[in-house]
């Protein structure tokens, strides 16, 4: 098949190149020039992604992937039109932002040529597909969805940093517009994925038809929704269980060896591209889901949180200097879409501290560039609050923060033993 994966990003790239792997032509079209002629040299333009560059070493120069900045150059004629162009949430409505989207699939409808397959995976509000996406490109391409053209939705399910691995490990959803689109789209993905055994599993791993497109958009935002939902849910039992002076971690072992009960663990904050953003996708068709509504609020007060208890060992922040480890919005992954340092470090200057910056993963230009003022290493701090859990954090103890007196850890990611004679306060504990 001729393949074209629309952006270019962290999981549009890994697709691109897991479908080249599977023995597909592939073009892989992006509005970055410098990620385009990074790809064509068989670089990867993002660190971190377990596998990649070893595979666009092999692909690029075998003629099997390449990149465009063109849809004219990689839509026509393809078998398969797959996009992961992202899709952005205003931060003060919560309303989404289709700007991007809108242009990508514009500019695929001016360029698509009949018996395409298009397949939407970025994660979208239940509906999307068949009533904006299908009209948009009717009208621009003048092909009838259907006959001329097949749409589905089938969302991407994997963490950037183990991209691959997670194509094999969970089952791919798909959702058509028509029992012939969606049997399409399950004999396009049985072409370009493998998948592991999942004995645990009610079916077979494989694709599985959603049956309808609505179905598959609702999966996406329900288990992303969940976990929003549930570790806010955390959240409030550490909050609660710290003034009643109980350990909440014990209480969560103990509710969690019933089969039942799976709670999630607190923390300072709920980052990234997925959990913080899809609840609000989804209250965009039930703004009425007040639960949702709630653990999203419940989980965007944590480093406000976090601060205030920072604040109660401590006292006044006014002109102390508060060092943040952990720009990532989680541990080991070079990412900080939706991190948690962004509130704590506003939070903090609120409040009248200096708040200063490390992370293992960043260098001193790159926390700058991201208006994050970067810790250099030996300088005196007053207190510290881990928002990140990387591993190398896991030795760090006083000597590393000459003068701390105080650390929030705020992912029980530290080594009490390493912390003597520092107050030490973890988010769920009494102290």
């Amino acid at each position: 098949m001729k393949i074209a994966v629309i952006a270019l990003g962290k999981i549009g790239l890994p697709l691109a190149v897991q479908f080249a792997s599977k023995g597909h032509e592939v073009v892989g079209v992006d509005v970055n020039r410098s990620v385009v002629d990074l790809v064509n040299g068989a670089t990867e333009p993002f660190p971190g992604e377990a596998g990649l560059q070893e595979r666009l070493e092999e692909l690029v120069p075998a003629g099997r992937l390449r990149a465009t900045t063109d849809y004219a150059d990689a839509v026509p004629g393809a078998d398969a039109v797959v996009i992961v162009v992202p899709l952005f949430v205003d931060d003060a409505t919560w309303q989404p932002d289709f700007g991007w989207m809108d242009a990508a699939t514009r500019s695929l409808a001016e360029h698509l040529t009949p018996g395409t397959l298009i397949s939407y995976e970025t994660t979208l509000p239940v509906g999307t597909t068949r009533t904006r996406w299908k009209p948009l490109i009717e009208e621009l391409s003048g092909l009838t969805e259907g006959s001329d053209f097949h749409l589905v939705f089938s969302p991407e399910r994997v963490l950037t940093g183990r991209v691959f691995a997670d194509l094999r490990r969970y089952p791919k959803l798909v959702g058509g517009l028509s029992p012939d689109g969606t049997a399409r789209a399950i004999e396009f993905y049985e072409a370009v994925l493998d998948f592991d055994e999942r004995p645990d599993l009610p079916r077979g791993n494989g694709v599985w038809d959603m049956g309808s497109a609505e179905a598959a958009e609702m999966a996406k935002l329900a288990e992303t929704t969940y976990r929003d939902v549930n570790i806010a849910l955390a959240n409030q039992f550490g909050r609660f269980a710290a003034e009643h002076g109980i350990n909440v971690h014990t209480v969560i072992e103990a509710s969690n060896s019933q089969p039942y009960s799976h709670i999630h663990r607190p923390g300072i904050a709920v980052g990234g591209h997925c959990i913080p953003v899809y609840p609000r996708l989804y209250l965009f068709n039930d703004p009425a889901a007040t639960v949702v509504r709630a653990a999203r609020e419940a989980n965007a007060a944590m480093p406000e949180y976090a601060v205030s208890l920072l604040t109660t060992s401590l006292g006044s922040l006014e002109g102390r200097t508060v060092v943040v480890l952990g720009a990532a919005y989680r541990g080991g992954v070079k990412e900080t879409a939706f991190s948690g340092v962004f509130p704590t470090v506003a939070a903090l200057r609120a409040a009248g501290a200096l708040p200063v910056v490390h992370d293992p993963l960043y260098s001193d230009a790159e926390l700058e560039d991201l208006g994050l003022p970067p810790y250099q290493a030996g300088s005196p701090v007053d207190a510290a609050i881990l928002q990140a859990d990387h591993a190398e954090y896991a030795d760090l103890s006083p000597q590393d923060l000459p003068g701390v007196r105080v650390l929030v850890d705020g992912r029980d990611a530290t080594d009490p033993s390493r912390w003597t004679g520092v107050t030490r306060v973890v988010i769920g504990q009494a102290d």
